[in-house]
């Protein structure tokens, strides 16, 4: 068993860093897309946290990752631009990642999916386009309906964890059903039908 080394002040700073750590590669790699005029999309736990946030603040959940939309063909000039601000660029078993400087790991890092593309053979649906999203300041972040069908289309654990989340704070509801690809509409079915799985 795993001694608990860190108490106090030393824990809750670490704690605290954690968070600050994925807000702060965030707002870079949007920041880096931006100034490169790369149309770009935040997706993933970032995106969800954004929404929620706007019904509930208290039922904001943390996430490790930081996860984005681009087209394919934008993607060398990503490379470019992200790399020439730090970032280095990698290919890991399938993912494509940007890791946050030297030595990290790719739990530090900027994960890519291609707008248009299934990530998997298998997924019902391609993931949506980039313009499929709504300007937040200087951030773009997926529209709600074209991140319901990504969460539904991935559909792992985490991802039904989000759709209870959006549930539970009333963002989606069983008026969904009608609105999602026929393939997508059981999935959204299933976890109204036993939110608790």
């Amino acid at each position: 068993m795993m001694p608990f080394h860190l108490t106090g002040d030393a824990l809750w700073q670490r704690m605290g860093r954690a968070v600050e750590k994925v807000q702060e590669r965030l707002e870079r790699t949007a920041a880096i897309l931006e100034k490169a005029g790369i149309l770009y999309a935040i997706i993933g736990g970032n995106a969800v946290r954004a929404w929620v946030a706007q019904a509930d603040e208290a039922a904001v959940r943390t996430t490790r990752d930081v996860d984005i939309l681009l087209r394919r063909e934008d993607f060398p000039r990503a490379v470019e631009a992200m790399e020439r601000a730090g970032f280095i660029y990698r290919h890991v078993k399938s993912i494509d990642m940007f890791l946050d400087g030297p030595g990290t790991k790719a739990r530090d890092a900027v994960h890519v999916l291609f707008a248009n593309e299934k990530v998997r053979p298998e997924d019902p649906v391609p993931t949506p386009d980039v313009t499929e999203a709504v300007e937040i300041q200087t951030h773009r972040i997926l529209q709600l309906e074209a991140l319901v069908r990504m969460k539904l289309t991935s559909y792992r654990r985490k991802d039904q964890m989000h759709l209870i989340d959006m549930l539970d704070v009333e963002l989606i509801d069983e008026s969904w059903i009608a609105r999602l690809p026929i393939e997508l509409a059981p999935r959204l079915q299933t976890i109204l039908d036993d939110p608790n799985g």
